[in-house]
């Protein structure tokens, strides 16, 4: 199944509704029984640039492509808000609700469980109930380009990432950046260090949060300290506190983002080298038309994004594009159609099962 190419939510900015208010809206008018799509943020909000971001933008272009779809979300501020949030759609009847991020899993779980009839989807969890249609995306093929491209640009011979929270959607990039700088060395006979994120121990350096962008500075100033000069961090809206440290560093550090192309939804361009791109936009987009028109969602095996499938990619260089030299273009090309291919395996603790 391929799907269409990711289009980033650049400045969304919207108000979202806490546990138990009104939850934001577009309601297009009256006339004719609507097909609703209702989603629930993860704790990073609807403008975290990143997954949050991308899956509302899969519900905006489902709803531009068939207008009798109305759309809304509600923004968790807790983890505790999951199934308050969840409930809330399920007795408002809605005919899709959409969680977002694996955090959300065992929360959708229960709830699902418990109403068997309702359609739910989720990004990022599979959480093998019938009725939840798992969206997963293995960007640890991604983040495996990603890791070559720093380690081909970067100037220091050192590296780095971190994460938001240890868990799998996030640790499989780590694992695939790892992993592309262990290629480049090996490929060149070179030894880039990759800081912040040991695959072998699973072990690494970690905001412990998806919002608080002084907790995302202050892990890769950690890491620049140890001299990594090329910062991918896998944090939502946390990672905000890299990128733009990295903008007014003066050339002294740079970036790679993730998810949604950080050129089209920060405002950090000129210190993000690429980002390592998940395809929320068309997964969820696919998902919510299909079920608008009868289609049964099938919960196994669901979708899982990959390079072979355009489900994850990694976005052009943007103002890194005459900086990036042709030669490790080519290489990256090919890379990318080896892995499609499957000539070339990444491996992850955390890829979707």
């Amino acid at each position: 199944m391929r799907i269409a190419s990711v289009v980033a939510a650049g400045g969304l900015v919207l108000s979202a509704a806490a546990c138990g208010e009104a939850p934001e809206s577009n309601n297009a008018g009256s006339g004719g029984e609507k097909y609703t799509a209702c989603m629930v943020t993860d704790v990073g909000g609807i403008d975290d640039k990143s997954f949050n971001t991308s899956a509302w933008k899969g519900l905006q272009d489902a709803k531009a492509e068939n207008d009798n779809i109305d759309i809304k979300y509600v923004a968790s501020k807790a983890q505790a808000d999951y199934e308050p949030n969840l409930t809330q759609y399920v007795n408002q009847k809605c005919d899709f609700i959409l969680a977002v991020g694996g955090l959300m899993g065992d929360a959708t779980k229960k709830i699902a469980e418990a109403n068997p009839d309702q359609q739910f989807g989720i990004v990022d969890a599979k959480p093998g109930v019938a009725n939840v249609y798992p969206m997963q995306f293995d960007t640890a093929q991604a983040g495996f380009l990603a890791g070559y491209v720093a380690a081909g640009m970067s100037q220091s011979g050192k590296v780095g990432t971190y994460g938001g929270m240890k868990i799998p959607p996030v640790t499989i990039f780590m694992d695939g950046f790892v992993d592309g700088v262990a290629q480049y060395n090996q490929a060149k006979g070179k030894n880039v260090q990759a800081l912040g994120w040991n695959k072998a121990t699973q072990n690494g350096s970690f905001t412990n949060s998806f919002e608080k962008q002084d907790e995302g500075k202050k892990v890769s100033d950690a890491l620049v300290a140890q001299g990594a000069d090329i910062i991918m961090p896998v944090a939502g809206g946390a990672g905000l506190g890299t990128t733009g440290a990295a903008k007014t560093s003066g050339g002294k550090y740079n970036t790679i983002w993730v998810d949604v192309d950080g050129c089209e939804s920060t405002p950090d361009c000129p210190a993000i080298i690429t980002t390592v791109v998940k395809n929320i936009p068309g997964a969820v987009k696919e998902a919510v038309l299909k079920a608008a028109g009868g289609e049964k969602l099938a919960a196994d095996p669901g979708f899982v994004g990959t390079l072979a499938n355009d489900g994850v990619s990694i976005a052009p260089y943007h103002d890194f594009d005459s900086k990036v030299p042709a030669e490790l273009k080519a290489e990256v090309d090919k890379l990318k159609a080896d892995i499609a291919a499957g000539t070339i395996k990444v491996e992850s603790a955390a890829q979707p099962k």
